[in-house]
C-alpha cells in the first residue's frame, strides 16, 4: 500500500479536504453527526479505484474529485441506512450514528449526505457521472430486496447469488471505475470497459467478505453472521447443492429454526467446510480476481496501471 501513497497519495489528501467541505451544513447537529462520519471512514477504497482508473485512462482533473466525493458521498449514506435497516450499533469498531442519535436522525443524515452528492454533481454538470452513480444506487436496492426475497425460502441458486453480489456490492465498485475512468476521458467505450472491470473487482470483493463468515480468526465481522441472518452465501450454496436430500433438509431447517443457536451455527459451518464450500468459492474468487487483473492487459506500463494491480490484490486477498 505504500506504492499506492506514493502514486496517488497528494489525490487523497486534497480529495480529503474537498470531500470534507461538500458534507458541511448551516445545521449545528448534521455537522456534529459528518465530523463524527468523517474521523472514523473506513479504507477508502472506492476513492482509490477512482483516481487510479482515471489516471490509467487520462488526466486526473476537478471532475474526478467530484467523482470520488459523489460516490464516497452515497457510499456513506447507504451505510448510515444499513445501520438502521440491520439494527447495528457498531460500524469499524465505533458506536455507529443510529446508536449515538437514534434511527430518525440517522437516516435523516443518510439522506443529507445523499442529497449533497446528487447538488453537487447537478452544481458542476457532471450529468454522466450522476447517471453512472444513481445506476448504481438503483441496482444497490434491488439486490438487497432480492437476498431479503430469497432469504424467506433459502432456494438461492449460484446464478442468482451472482446476480444478488453484482447488484448489491460489484456496482458501487463497478461505479467508481467507471466514473474515474469517464471523469478522465470522457470515452464511453473506456467508461464502459472499467465499469466491467470494478464489476469484476467486486464480485471477487464480495466473496472474500463471505468466506470471512467461515474463517477462525476475528476479522472485519463476526464469525457465522451470514448464516444467523439466513443469508445464502456462494460456500453455502455450493455446499448444499453436492449434499443428499437428507442432509441438506437437515442444514436449511438448521439455517432456518436454530440460526440464532451457537452449536447449530457451527454445525453448518462445518458442512460447509467440509463439503467443499470454501474451496469452491476460493477459486471462483480467485478467477474473477484473475479476469480483472487481465483486463488491465490493455493499457500501457506505469505507476498508476502497477498500483491498480495491488489494490486489486489487497483488495481481494485482505485479512480484515
Amino acid at each position: 500500500m505504500e506504492f499506492l501513497k506514493q502514486v496517488i497519495g497528494s489525490e487523497l489528501k486534497q480529495f480529503e479536504q474537498k470531500f470534507t467541505s461538500n458534507t458541511l451544513s448551516n445545521n449545528l447537529l448534521l455537522n456534529k453527526i459528518m465530523h463524527f462520519i468523517i474521523n472514523r471512514k473506513g479504507k477508502q477504497m472506492r476513492p482509490m479505484f477512482i483516481f487510479l482508473s482515471a489516471k490509467i485512462a487520462g488526466t486526473i482533473n476537478e471532475s474526478t474529485y467530484r467523482a470520488a466525493s459523489l460516490i464516497e458521498l452515497l457510499h456513506t449514506a447507504t451505510l448510515t441506512h444499513d445501520d438502521v435497516v440491520d439494527n447495528s450499533m457498531i460500524r469499524r469498531n465505533f458506536f455507529s450514528v443510529n446508536a449515538l442519535w437514534k434511527n430518525k436522525v440517522a437516516v435523516l443524515a443518510g439522506d443529507y449526505l445523499l442529497s449533497k452528492g446528487l447538488l453537487l454533481a447537478l452544481e458542476f454538470k457532471d450529468y454522466e457521472i450522476l447517471e453512472i452513480t444513481s445506476r448504481a444506487v438503483k441496482e444497490m436496492s434491488e439486490g438487497e430486496l432480492l437476498q431479503i426475497e430469497k432469504a424467506r425460502k433459502l432456494d438461492i441458486e449460484e446464478a442468482v447469488y451472482f446476480e444478488i453480489i453484482r447488484a448489491k456490492t460489484a456496482s458501487l465498485l463497478s461505479a467508481s471505475c467507471a466514473a474515474g475512468a469517464y471523469s478522465s476521458s470522457k470515452d464511453p467505450e473506456i467508461t464502459d470497459y472499467f465499469r466491467l472491470l470494478g464489476e469484476k473487482i467486486g464480485i471477487a470483493f464480495q466473496i472474500k467478505d463471505d468466506l470471512f463468515d467461515y474463517g477462525k480468526d476475528a476479522v472485519g465481522k463476526p464469525l457465522g453472521i451470514d448464516i444467523k441472518e439466513k443469508k445464502m452465501t456462494l460456500p453455502l450454496i455450493y455446499a448444499l447443492s453436492k449434499a443428499d436430500t437428507s442432509d441438506k433438509r437437515k442444514i436449511i431447517y438448521l439455517i432456518k429454526n436454530k440460526n440464532t443457536d451457537k452449536k447449530s451455527v457451527e454445525q453448518v459451518i462445518e458442512f460447509v467446510v467440509n463439503s467443499g464450500g470454501i474451496a469452491y468459492a476460493s477459486e471462483k474468487m480467485n478467477q474473477y480476481l484473475n479476469e480483472s487483473i487481465k483486463m488491465l492487459d490493455r493499457f500501457p506500463e506505469s505507476e498508476a496501471k502497477t498500483a491498480m494491480i495491488q489494490l486489486i490484490n489487497f483488495a481481494v486477498n485482505r485479512t480484515y
